[in-house]
């Protein structure tokens, strides 16, 4: 370590680039390191030096490309910090946003209970309110003791405004009626036949790393993922997700899209039916704002065939439905 890196040429400047770290931030630990006590002024009036040696690339004619670069990729990391609270808003479940062109026009990771909560909002005019699991939990029915635990009320939220949640509604029946999801279109209806309106958004990965020579070529690549997800609302009162995954190298051997989930949710689709009510959806009343969303999820297995044989194996895909709803008045 001496020896690589106790070379008197590296300045401060070197020491940030090795350590990946901002260089006023190696300096400050150094000073706080020394005086613990050292209060912000005291530490501005020593810093010229540092701030000189850390800007002294800006000044350098030679690097204007480069510096252009780095200026740039600043500017956008501290977009993307500034938009993420926004994000978060939204039912956004990560930390940070990844400074990308995919996250730019709306592509990024998320949890399917997080894209739930999400079309939860769209449904519910552009208001976050709270989810529930369990709408009441009893103990010891029956005898004197008999206990009733209810969660209590909580408030709902505006995060969206309601002209753009109802746009944003429209666009997802569009996807059904005439896009990727419009298998499910005339899926759902109420008791008496009349067509209840549903909308969604699809989306796949097959996600690799792959890794590239100086030149661009490919070198070589793995699976990690593949995934195929389906996020819908059905009706006035329903919404959730459906999810297929195949973690690993297995991804390798699957080649399904996000036509899966679609098909899943279509096969469900009876069994939604019979839990309309006789009024239809599009006619139920505004729901108050101390409403609250139940949430369930349910978990599927479905055997691998194997890409040789044809054969059943003991490896298996996973398929995540999240649905959820309001409660009925």
């Amino acid at each position: 370590m001496v020896r690589a890196y106790g070379n008197p040429k590296l300045n401060l400047k070197d020491y940030g680039y090795l350590i990946r770290r901002h260089p006023l931030e190696l300096w400050c630990a150094g000073e706080l390191l020394n005086d613990p006590t050292a209060a912000w002024n005291d530490v501005w009036a020593r810093s010229p030096q540092a701030r000189e040696v850390a800007s002294s690339w800006l000044y350098q004619d030679r690097h204007r490309r480069a510096q252009d670069i780095r200026l740039r990729t600043q500017i956008e990391q501290n977009a993307f910090a500034r938009m993420t609270p926004y994000w978060q808003r939204l039912g956004f479940p990560f930390e940070r946003l990844v400074s990308s062109y995919a996250t730019a026009i709306g592509n990024s990771s998320d949890r399917p209970t997080a894209l739930a909560e999400l079309m939860g909002i769209i449904v519910n005019d552009g208001e976050l309110r709270p989810i529930i699991r369990l709408e009441e939990l009893r103990f010891a029915p029956g005898t004197p003791y008999h206990t009733v635990m209810q969660p209590s009320p909580a408030s709902s939220a505006r995060v969206v405004p309601p002209p753009v949640a109802r746009a944003l509604k429209d666009v997802l029946a569009g996807v059904v009626q005439e896009g990727t999801a419009r298998r499910l279109a005339k899926a759902f209806v109420g008791p008496d036949g009349t067509p209840i309106l549903a909308g969604g958004k699809t989306g796949s990965g097959d996600n690799r790393f792959k890794s590239f020579s100086r030149r661009g070529g490919l070198v070589s690549a793995r699976a990690v993922n593949r995934t195929a997800t389906f996020v819908f609302y059905i009706g006035d009162r329903y919404f959730g997700v459906v999810t297929a995954s195949v973690l690993g190298k297995d991804a390798d051997h699957y080649r399904f899209t996000s036509a899966l989930p679609v098909t899943v949710l279509k096969l469900l689709a009876p069994a939604i039916n019979a839990r309309f009510p006789s009024q239809q959806l599009s006619d139920a009343r505004p729901r108050s704002s101390s409403e609250t969303h139940m949430e369930g999820t349910n978990r599927f297995e479905a055997p691998r065939k194997s890409p040789v044989s044809g054969e059943e194996t003991s490896e298996k895909a996973s398929f995540t439905e999240t649905v959820a709803r309001a409660p009925r008045s």
